[in-house]
């Protein structure tokens, strides 16, 4: 049972814990308040008294648990929780969905996979959908554009060149809010994210690394000059890096990494092409599943 629970909300053990005790509580604080109203009334004990206090606990539990939730830190779980149930209830489809921006600087071919991949990675009744809001390139030349096109997405080049620093950052903060931004996605993007929209973003903005990190990150370290220092040092395996993004390049937490081993023949192509396979199979299931822990059902 508590297997199924874990998987049907996206938690580990101990967050598992953490919202059953919570119900448990929250149950338990609705049911004492229920029966001491009910003493104040005056009111006998029977079948009227009963149905009361049925009606009492109904309405007592949303904001007694929410209140227990504050202090388990479990307050978005049971937010989205109790959203879910009183749509069901009064049979209202309410759904938040999370805004995500991919910000891409050559062919797309990431972003095009989290878009056509992303639907699979929600179910039909979660109160949360992710949908991607808008395409953010530096390169008017990038491939990601028809890809933005092709699939009905916005496109916004942004022109960095000859701007502060302090320009920079409102130019891309004014984008994210223009399109209502919740998550920030980067796929192939070469420009530094301003430390303002990390400050604004923080643990929502997320990269991929073809490289086991720490190894082989920093600035410059992209595309095939990352296989070519993988393969110059003589490393036996190879493989991607997802990651949170900070304010040093290739520093973040990393959330998920595959490996893939490499052939004796190895060529810098050959093992792009294990990359790209490795990043297309895993890098929208782990948005999606961040997303999930963040936005818990």
């Amino acid at each position: 049972m508590f297997g199924r629970l874990k998987n049907k909300w996206h938690v580990g053990g101990g967050r598992l814990a953490l919202i059953l005790i919570t119900f448990a509580l929250g149950g338990s604080i609705c049911g004492y308040a229920g029966r001491k109203l009910l003493a104040f009334s005056g009111m006998e004990k029977g079948g009227v008294w009963v149905v009361v206090y049925i009606v009492l606990v109904i309405f007592l539990w949303p904001p007694a648990v929410i209140l227990v939730s504050i202090f388990t830190g479990q307050f978005a779980f049971f937010k989205n929780y109790i959203i879910r149930i009183s749509g069901k209830m009064f049979g209202i489809e309410i759904k938040k969905h999370i805004h995500i921006a991919i910000f891409a600087s050559g062919t797309g071919s990431n972003a095009e996979r989290i878009i056509e991949t992303m639907p699979d990675h929600w179910e039909e009744h979660d109160p949360v959908h992710a949908k991607v809001a808008v395409i953010i390139t530096d390169n008017p030349s990038a491939k990601v554009i028809g890809i933005a096109e092709k699939n009905h997405i916005p496109a916004e080049l942004i022109q960095l060149k000859k701007k502060t620093a302090e320009e920079i950052s409102e130019t891309y903060l004014s984008l994210l809010k223009k399109y209502h931004v919740d998550f920030i996605v980067l796929a192939g993007y070469l420009k530094m994210i301003p430390s303002a929209v990390i400050k604004a973003y923080p643990k929502k903005v997320l990269n991929i690394h073809p490289a086991l990190l720490p190894k082989y990150g920093g600035a410059g370290m992209y595309g095939m000059r990352v296989h070519e220092a993988v393969l110059a040092a003589g490393e036996k395996e190879s493989g991607i890096s997802i990651h949170y993004v900070d304010e040093i390049y290739d520093n973040g937490e990393v959330v998920f990494s595959a490996v893939c081993a490499l052939d004796e023949n190895e060529t810098p192509a050959s093992l792009a092409g294990k990359i790209h396979n490795l990043e297309h199979r895993h890098y929208p299931g782990i948005i999606s599943q961040v997303l999930h822990s963040q936005n818990p059902r």
